[in-house]
């Protein structure tokens, strides 16, 4: 059962592969990170776990691009000891060396090339060599992209490592002046993951606080709980020196420790030292060591793989189920989307302009009808816009208008007298009260066309809410052709709507209905203003009794000041020299004939009763115009667009000559397609691979 975990994570491994690795896959599968600068031998421990020379070698940066390296054990039973136990006795084999190496028990196999084996491990190191020229090309350059091997052998524990590229400071050669921050941003985008366990190379002859490999891990493991270190070139280390203190943890202490190994040098490799050999001698070495004696058994390649298999089963035990959810996640994630871009076109470019005409429409009512597919809570949309114009913007703005900021006593006085003509008027009469009331009904004319501009704008708003949905970005050409069509229709619609609002307020303005039974009457604005000049004397009551109290106990009468009868009058500033042979030369009036000097109680009084008639009715009017004007918009503009737009769209798209030519799909929508069918199959293909565990 173990092994199968590591044999589901593999095939998940191969699945996600299509994907490029790195931070493409939308799924952060558990996997061992190797990391470590060109020098660490980091080639060598991968070989030696392994068993077999694969990896190229040579000056520079050897490894170019991830490796993705799966070890299956062929025995295919969970038998992790046996397995472990033929590791170790590799060094055993009494057969010709290079006879060993090349058998029928061990192959390796590539993703990019299915159902080749590769005996010969020779054409193994050839092919990953071929395989990242193909890439990276020939000058040292890098890619992301992983190659995946897998190892088949009964000598190897299961397991899965990634092989990075070796750490480098300086460029060599034609390598790119910048390699050094390529290959870490391409590491740190495996480390990071947080389902990455860092394998970190270190050399035991140099000091651990300086390692390359192990300050990157503690950059996304400060605290080291899921890295574990490895101390090559142990034998290379001073007379009487040794890593006790590190294994102990007492230098840089790691959750998962470290494991000394020792490599081949150089002059093994150049000897032709086999692998099986190399791991004798390390065995030897180890268990003869004065420090390292008593520990032997965790030291040396093979507890190295022993440690890796158990560490690598227990983390895909504690994550496989968060897998499971991120790829089902994943997965309706981008069948989603593949459903909004819509399938291939398939269909005629009339069926295409014909279904985005009616979704739009559906769209259009459903967003003004409070019935859109998706409602917010974050913020007035469509309909209730619309809503707030008419009863907060416009009612308010209707409201606000004063009368009486425009006229004045002197204008009311003025009209009073020009109404009267050559006579005095003996009564107040109503045609200055309808000549004054008619120019501020006026008034509200310009915030009523003001409100039809501003339900335009908000209809235009909605346009743009719907047509953003990607649904409708799949054909660019069509989506701007009906955008442009739809704010024509709304211009042209805008016509009819002010002519019919401006004659609303003219008709206001037309009739002054006096009868209208909520204005004031004459004879209450009379009774109100003689109240105001002449108030009613107050009696005063005695509270113990409740009587009138006598005249004398009486309070002084708090009688307005009366104005003066003998004043200068409408005409007294023209009038009041005193100069009699002025007066008598009876001058002509002035061009201009304004209202001067005090006006007369009579006056007053007047002006005060149109005031109040004029206030009366403007806020009759003001309710009707509040009420009215929404009405009118709702039947020119908004109702007049729900009804009438699939029409005018048909019209002007349906039998359009340049229909074949505005249904061309956007290039952004079909590779957005390509790239959800391909996370689509490849997640269904991974859906499968967990479902099975």
């Amino acid at each position: 059962m173990d092994e199968s975990l590591i044999a589901t994570i593999n095939k998940l491994q191969d699945a996600l592969a299509p994907l490029g690795g790195g931070s493409s896959s939308p799924v952060d599968l558990p996997q061992i990170t190797v990391v470590g600068s060109q020098s660490s031998g980091k080639s060598s421990v991968l070989e030696n776990i392994v068993g077999r020379d694969f990896l190229p070698r040579g000056t520079g940066i050897v490894t170019r691009r991830p490796l993705v390296l799966q070890l299956i054990n062929r025995r295919s039973v969970a038998n992790t000891s046996t397995a472990t136990d033929d590791l170790i006795s590799i060094n055993k084999t009494t057969d010709d060396g290079q006879k060993s190496e090349n058998n029928a028990e061990e192959w390796g196999e590539f993703l990019h090339l299915p159902n080749k084996k590769f005996y010969n491990f020779e054409d193994i190191r050839t092919e990953i060599v071929r395989e990242t020229d193909a890439k990276t090309g020939k000058n040292s350059g890098i890619s992301p992209v992983p190659i995946n091997l897998r190892i088949y052998s009964p000598h190897v524990l299961t397991l899965t490592l990634v092989d990075l590229p070796g750490l480098t400071k300086v460029p060599v050669g034609d390598q790119p002046k910048d390699i050094e921050k390529q290959i870490r941003d391409m590491i740190m985008k495996f480390i990071s993951k947080p389902n990455a366990i860092i394998l970190s190379v270190n050399a035991a002859n140099t000091d651990l606080a300086n390692s390359d490999g192990l300050k990157l891990a503690r950059e996304v493991d400060p605290e080291g709980s899921r890295t574990i270190g490895v101390l090559t070139k142990v034998d290379l280390m001073d007379q009487g020196t040794d890593v006790i203190d590190i294994l102990a943890g007492r230098v840089i202490p790691l959750r998962f420790g470290y494991v000394p190994v020792i490599n081949r040098g150089q002059k093994d490799i150049e000897g032709k030292k086999t692998i099986r050999d190399a791991l004798k001698d390390e065995a030897s070495f180890f268990e003869n060591h004065p420090s390292y004696k008593a520990k032997a058994h965790y030291c040396g390649t093979p507890y190295l793989a022993k440690k890796l298999n158990g560490i690598l089963l227990h983390h895909i035990k504690g994550t496989l189920p968060d897998i499971k959810m991120r790829i089902e996640h994943s997965l309706k994630k981008y069948q989603n989307e593949l459903s909004l871009l819509g399938p291939e076109m398939n269909e005629s470019p009339t069926s295409i302009a014909l279904n985005m005409i009616t979704n739009f429409t559906k769209d259009y009512n459903g967003i003004l009808d409070g019935e859109a597919k998706e409602l917010t809570s974050q913020e007035l949309t469509g309909g209730a816009r619309i809503s707030f114009v008419f009863h907060e913007i416009f009612k308010n703005g209707i409201n606000s208008l004063d009368p009486f900021d425009q006229i004045k006593d002197a204008d009311i006085r003025t009209i009073m007298h020009n109404t009267s003509g050559s006579a005095p008027s003996l009564f107040v009469g109503t045609q200055a009260f309808e000549v004054l009331v008619k120019q501020q009904i006026h008034r509200m004319e310009e915030p009523s066309l003001r409100c039809i501009n501003l339900i335009f704008d908000e209809l235009v708003r909605i346009l743009s809410q719907i047509i953003n949905q990607p649904q409708y970005s799949r054909y660019p050409g069509l989506k701007e052709q009906l955008s442009q069509y739809f704010i024509q229709f709304l211009r042209e619609a805008l016509v009819p709507a002010n002519t019919f609002v401006s004659d609303i307020i003219k008709s206001e303005e037309t009739y002054v209905n006096t009868a209208h039974p909520d204005l004031l009457k004459g004879s209450q604005a009379m009774a109100i203003v003689e109240d105001k000049f002449h108030p009613k004397p107050q009696v005063a009551v005695d509270p113990k009794t409740g009587k009138p109290l006598p005249p004398s106990q009486q309070p002084p009468a708090n009688n307005s000041p009366k104005l003066d009868e003998n004043s200068n009058g409408f005409f007294g500033g023209f009038f009041s020299s005193k100069n009699k042979k002025r007066l008598q030369s009876m001058e002509a009036p002035p061009p201009i004939l304004r209202a001067t000097g005090t006006m007369t109680e009579r006056e007053t009084m007047e002006t005060e009763v149109i005031k109040l008639l004029i206030s009366s009715y403007y806020n009759i009017v003001k309710r009707t115009v509040s009420d009215v004007i929404p009405k009118a918009i709702m039947l020119k503009l908004i109702v007049k667009s729900k009804d009438d737009i699939q029409k005018v769209l048909l019209e002007k798209l349906y039998n359009s000559s340049d229909l074949a030519d505005l249904v061309k799909e956007n290039e952004l929508t079909v590779q957005k397609r390509k790239e959800c069918v391909k996370m689509i199959d490849v997640l269904r293909n991974a859906s499968e691979i967990v479902s099975s565990v």
